[in-house]
């Protein structure tokens, strides 16, 4: 029986390396006589793959068990395909390690006796009750953005009449673009609000163009919250970045619509 020492030296009484694949050397040492073989890890000195370096090493050179400070689940899955035991945590020389594992203590220290068909079959209870959690607090935060969402639509159709959105916008692409950008850059709120009102107004006809920049600039420029983004950020970069931010959704929905326009056609 071969043990594989992941270590720092070229001897027994070298440290057991911490991390697999990128220990520069295995010691190779027999189970029953304790002679061993010192080999370079080709892993070491690589900036990529230096993991599955270090486990052909090891299945080369014929190992059933390896010892070492730490093996990444990767590696510890092509190793035990292979029917061979890997135990990390260990730490010590790399003469005590392997009295270690003979008397038992190193797998009891690490607890990394790892099979396959356990860690990578089986469904961690814990990982997914932590999931569903998570995923429960995301639901609730998001719960009032629905909410909000539903009211807003309810809102648009009662209030908001195609006659009254006509006086508003004349049917002036240039001028419609330019105050659609205007009712964003003022209107706060969550971003999904935006996609709500722009599609009440194209229900009402008013141009792709105006709807495309209310939606932009809803989302990139907030007149509500420059004060605080004056405070946050300084007067000079949060005045230049709504400005540059404005123009930019007008010329970004020109090329979006007649890009659109252009795929469509």
């Amino acid at each position: 029986m071969k043990i594989a020492v992941s270590s720092d030296g070229l001897d027994l009484n070298a440290k057991v390396g911490f991390r697999f694949g990128r220990s520069k050397y295995f010691i190779i040492v027999d189970y029953d006589t304790m002679e061993f073989e010192a080999v370079e890890n080709p892993g070491a000195s690589s900036q990529q793959g230096s993991g599955a370096q270090a486990v052909v090493l090891v299945i080369s050179k014929k190992a059933d068990t390896v010892l070492t400070g730490y093996c990444s689940p990767t590696a510890i899955g092509h190793l035990t395909s292979k029917n061979i035991q890997v135990v990390d945590g260990v730490k010590g020389t790399v003469g005590q390690a392997v009295q270690m594992y003979k008397t038992g203590l190193a797998q009891k220290q690490s607890g990394s006796k790892f099979m396959p068909e356990k860690k990578y079959n089986k469904i961690n209870r814990a990982v997914l009750v932590n999931a569903l959690r998570i995923s429960a607090r995301q639901f609730v935060r998001l719960l009032p953005v629905l909410i909000g969402v539903v009211l807003l639509i309810g809102l648009f159709n009662s209030f908001m009449s195609k006659e009254l959105l006509s006086s508003v916008f004349s049917g002036n692409i240039a001028k419609d673009t330019f105050f659609g950008a205007c009712l964003g850059s003022i209107f706060a709120g969550n971003p999904i609000n935006s996609y709500v009102i722009g599609g009440g107004l194209l229900k009402y006809e008013i141009s792709m163009f105006a709807v495309t920049a209310l939606i932009i600039s809803w989302v990139t420029v907030g007149i509500v919250q420059l004060p605080a983004e004056i405070t946050a950020l300084g007067k000079k970069f949060a005045l230049t970045r709504n400005v540059v931010s404005f123009f930019l959704s007008l010329v970004i929905a020109v090329f979006t619509v007649l890009t659109v326009n252009i795929i469509g056609g």
